[in-house]
């Protein structure tokens, strides 16, 4: 019964906002990320990820490194930060980030502040993301799992006069986790983006994104 609920919530929430016109695109995603367990209370992640784009007017293709480093303060809460590189054929940016995680059962909401430094502006972007998942096993053996998340991108400030405040991105996730072999896990997920603009239509992409994950 739960399992049919978060299918149905997820449904209803990948609905697109009413608006009077939408841009579509596909993506592909490819995500490899190493989990690296440095103490029994802390944990750091490095990940990159290749993005490919059928729309090259929008920047082309993508490319994301990025390294976190999260402390457990109590068994459901971690703190931590990290930074990231990001690159298009359009813009390169570096992002410092601190975000708060707290687990309960199978969901899991992470709050994250990004602070994004782009060659072409003098001062910081700043960005909120809040992203909520549950992860819910679908054997009894648990070799299967998942995952149904959503997360909501807001723009705090502009960088150029001509960016957008408020709520800029919202995504939707649904797919399945397996492993592979011990500490190596395939994530596949369905992914649905939206990019609200201002005074243009907005830019919905279908994403289909593979990560593989592997904890030492």
């Amino acid at each position: 019964m739960l399992l049919y609920r978060l299918i149905i919530a997820v449904s209803v929430l990948a609905m697109p906002l009413p608006v009077h016109a939408a841009t579509e695109e596909s993506q592909a995603w490819l995500t490899e990320m190493v989990t690296i367990k440095a103490s029994d209370a802390d944990l750091v992640t490095i990940d990159s990820s290749q993005r490919a784009r059928s729309d090259s007017r929008s920047g082309g293709e993508q490319y994301l490194a990025r390294i976190a480093i999260d402390h457990r303060l109590a068994p459901a809460v971690q703190v931590g930060g990290g930074f990231a590189y990001f690159k298009s054929e359009a813009d390169k940016e570096l992002r410092l980030f601190q975000q708060l995680t707290v687990t309960k059962g199978i969901w899991q909401s992470r709050t994250r502040m990004e602070q994004r430094f782009f060659d072409t502006v003098d001062a910081p972007v700043w960005r909120l993301r809040q992203r909520l998942q549950a992860s819910i096993p679908v054997d009894k053996a648990k070799q299967w799992t998942m995952i149904v998340a959503t997360e909501i991108f807001f723009h705090l400030n502009r960088g150029r006069p001509s960016d957008k405040t408020g709520l800029a991105t919202m995504r939707h996730q649904i797919g399945l986790r397996h492993p592979i072999v011990k500490g190596v896990d395939a994530q596949l997920l369905y992914m649905r983006q939206q990019n609200f603009r201002d005074g243009r239509p907005d830019v919905v992409s279908h994403v289909p994104w593979l990560t593989l994950s592997w904890r030492i």
